[in-house]
């Protein structure tokens, strides 16, 4: 009984701030969401377009820190922190290059890339308004996102939490006094919007390097370990890096395809889809905090030799996120109603919002149970490629080959083609369930 009231003691101390950090991440981007939408279609299709390019930029940084996330959480449970620095400043060196060079990308081709996901040239207009300054930001992510999340691996949760829930109320109060003009602040509009996120991200950082320099006592970033040279160490990281960043990446691209689908298949169902987009966000924020939990605890585990306690906490796991996606499910069926009345879109749109909100709603139990055996019990214990052939399969050769044709060829209705796109995560459940069985995934990693 003691073992598993402390079991539970640290999955609720894991879980409930990443849970929390994931509902505030969720809120910002509603923020924007529902602010932009009272602006009408156009400002939300073009803000929901263009974060499609940090969304991409974002998972370079996840599956850095997810790569980096294997070998910090196994060596914390080893006790070896110094190596641990090196790793924070490895992810480091590769995260900057990644957000100065999306930067430099929107600041001089911010057309082409809004031309990727719409051909409207309303929508591509206000979408370069809002890239041309959100992207300053790209850098300063570039190290938050990094450093959080590895703070995360050696179970510094709370930071990240506090962080951005600094950032959510800044965002808010920022969003409302420039797109609408509040308090004699010019109304900006959608500008505004990026003005308010640029702001918040420099607040993050700020925050940040206080937390590191005054109240971080277990692991901390020095300028020196970005140049650190550690060969073994080095190796290690890109082995299991490069196929979780291809991995994110692969999923992110396709994520991102089929919003360049429903973006070609008219301004209604874009903002129908920003709107379902949101939901599912909301539904799954105590899942995807499971997932990561698992990751942390599975990782340490393993770290320590306990092999026994890793299998046992994978299962109990693995049961707990299924019972959170449901739960989940039934949310975005409860706010259905709710989203519909007080988002200001058109008749079409609100109809397609119908049908996406049902889908959404077995889409997140799938996607909560793929979550957390691909990011959680599977990398935990290193295999880290095996994400990368099931989204390469499902996602590229199943739900966006078939929804591409549906949509360009067949010219199936929109609420159809998107039943299509979000099939994958159906797909993929037997897939993952025979993996799990094969306990090809438990591991210890460290040297």
């Amino acid at each position: 009984m003691s073992i598993d009231r402390s079991f539970y003691r640290s999955v609720c101390m894991l879980v409930l701030p990443m849970a929390l950090q994931n509902l505030i991440n969720v809120a910002v981007h509603s923020a924007d969401v529902v602010m932009l939408g009272k602006l009408g279609e156009t400002a939300l299709s073009a803000s929901s377009l263009a974060g499609q390019v940090q969304f991409i930029m974002t998972l370079f940084f996840f599956g850095l820190t997810s790569g980096a996330a294997v070998l910090t959480a196994q060596y914390w449970g080893k006790g070896d922190l110094p190596t641990i620095e090196k790793i924070i400043g490895i992810a480091l060196r590769f995260s900057l290059v990644m957000s100065f060079a999306f930067m430099a990308a929107v600041l001089l081709f911010p057309a082409q890339v809004m031309r990727i996901f719409t051909p409207e040239p309303d929508v591509i207009q206000e979408g370069i308004k809002y890239l041309r300054i959100v992207c300053l930001a790209y850098p300063l992510m570039g190290f938050t996102m990094i450093y959080l999340n590895i703070m995360r691996s050696v179970e510094r949760v709370v930071v990240s939490t506090m962080v951005y829930l600094c950032s959510l109320v800044a965002n808010v109060i920022l969003n409302a006094l420039l797109i609408f003009g509040l308090c004699g602040f010019p109304r900006l509009g959608i500008q505004g919007a990026a003005i308010a996120t640029l702001i918040a991200r420099a607040l993050e950082l700020v925050i940040v390097v206080f937390y590191d320099r005054r109240m971080n006592r277990v692991v901390n970033f020095h300028f020196s370990s970005l140049w650190a040279r550690d060969r073994l160490l080095f190796r290690d990281f890109l082995h299991f890096s490069i196929p979780v960043t291809l991995n994110e990446l692969m999923w992110g691209l396709g994520t991102s395809m089929n919003a360049v689908v429903i973006g070609h298949l008219g301004s209604a169902a874009v903002a129908a889809n920003s709107v379902a987009q949101v939901a599912r966000q909301l539904a799954t924020v105590i899942a995807f905090g499971i997932a990561n939990a698992t990751a942390i605890l599975i990782g340490k585990a393993i770290g320590e030799n306990s092999y026994d306690k890793a299998q046992l906490y994978a299962k109990r796991l693995t049961r707990l996120t299924l019972i959170t996606g449901t739960l989940g499910a039934l949310i975005i069926l409860c706010v259905r109603p709710f989203l519909m009345e007080t988002m200001n879109l058109s008749e079409l749109a609100c109809g397609y919002l119908s049908v996406m909100m049902f889908v959404m709603s077995y889409f997140v139990i799938a996607q909560s149970f793929n979550t957390t055996m691909v990011v959680g019990v599977f990398r935990a214990g290193g295999d880290t490629r095996f994400g990368l052939f099931l989204d390469v399969s499902t996602m590229w050769g199943c739900s966006i080959l078939l929804g591409a044709v549906c949509a360009f060829f067949l010219h199936w209705s929109v609420p159809a083609v998107y039943i299509v796109l979000l099939s994958d995560e159906i797909i993929k459940i037997p897939l993952t369930a025979l993996r799990y069985k094969s306990k090809k995934w438990l591991r210890n990693v460290t040297r």
